[in-house]
């Protein structure tokens, strides 16, 4: 399943799509409220099923068709879920506008999708393949709309032969085993000034405008990491390095310009469509044991106050490590089963 997202052409249109976007909250809503309430009287969920009668009819006096609102229904229900909570948060008039459809619902002809005899042109700057399946109309948080296309396809790439262990960095985004590393540009650090200098004269606008630039680029970057990783690669490990609790410390802003989650989210699903394997592994340990011998020596670099140690020689096996490449190293012998991540060599 592949998902297409195109920027929508028309300025025109967006009154009317801001039109089925409060309808859809409407609905959203109306889920949300008598979910609610049944677990309060019977103490038991609602399903998708359940929905069905009960949202019946609504079409009729809604701008959107009942596909739509079967839609809206289904995913309140995965979302639910997903989250695992009694009620989920009431959209409003503050929510991105988002309408969600199914393929029975809509026609493209060249570069224009019809929904329920709205004709909505879009950028298409590249083609559309496989059946859709669903999609949705999305709107960003400076108010541009979007189409979406979820797509089932038949296109399974090649991938490489390479057998790497992943180190997470802040300075480089990704360090392989194999010595490659994929060095990132600080993008808070580079638009911070600007970004201050526009918060402070209440530009809004502009805020935005920026935001959404950082955002773009690392996700660009990281787009760009994982499709070089996933076509040259049969098997990579990964470290389960947590970026939400590190975000609570000093490198807070560090981390979250890094990108982590973004970029081991995209490896797991780009794996599925090269045919490849993506593991995640613990990585404790991982920079203090010697790659070599499988120990940790009393010459590994230990604590915070040894972060700035970026090259260290094993005192056992009097190897010389460059820090993130053992940890990668350590990460994929992890993962191997070579050794255990105690630092200990493993007895199967």
């Amino acid at each position: 399943m592949l998902t297409y997202s195109y920027r929508v052409k028309d300025g025109n249109v967006a009154n009317k799509l801001n039109q089925l976007a409060r309808a859809t909250n409407f609905v959203w809503n109306y889920c949300n409220e008598t979910s609610f309430n049944a677990i309060k009287q019977r103490g038991k969920f609602l399903s998708k099923y359940d929905f069905r009668p009960l949202t019946k009819g609504a079409s009729k006096e809604l701008p959107i068709n009942s596909q739509t609102i079967q839609a809206i229904s289904d995913e309140y229900v995965t979302r639910r879920k997903q989250f695992k909570k009694i009620k989920l948060k009431w959209r409003g008039r503050k929510s991105l506008g988002w309408i969600p459809f199914n393929g029975q619902t809509i026609k493209i002809v060249n570069d224009v999708v019809i929904y329920d005899g709205i004709k909505i042109r879009f950028w298409k700057h590249r083609e559309l393949l496989g059946n859709i399946k669903t999609g949705s109309f999305c709107q960003d948080s400076r108010g541009r709309w979007y189409v979406n296309f979820q797509c089932e396809v038949i296109d399974k790439r090649p991938h490489g032969e390479r057998k790497i262990g992943i180190d997470l960095g802040l300075k480089d985004k990704a360090i392989c085993s194999d010595g490659i590393k994929y060095d990132r540009e600080n993008l808070t650090k580079k638009y911070e000034v600007r970004l201050a200098k526009y918060q402070r004269a209440h530009k809004k606008k502009q805020v935005k405008n920026l935001h959404a630039k950082i955002k773009n680029k690392r996700k660009d970057f990281s787009h760009k990491v994982s499709n070089e990783i996933c076509s040259t690669s049969e098997i990579v490990i990964v470290g389960d390095i947590s970026a939400s609790k590190l975000a609570k410390t000093r490198m807070a802003k560090s981390v979250l310009d890094a990108g982590w989650s973004q970029l081991t989210t995209m490896l797991h699903y780009k794996a599925i469509r090269h045919g490849m394997v993506v593991k995640k592994v613990s990585e404790k340990w991982s920079t203090q044991t010697c790659s070599y011998c499988g120990v940790i020596p009393e010459s590994a670099p230990k604590g915070i106050s040894a972060l700035g140690v970026r090259n260290w020689k094993c005192s056992e096996c009097e190897a010389i490590h460059d820090r993130d490449i053992n940890a990668a190293r350590n990460i994929f012998n992890f993962g191997a089963g070579r050794c255990a991540p105690t630092g200990s060599l493993s007895l199967q």
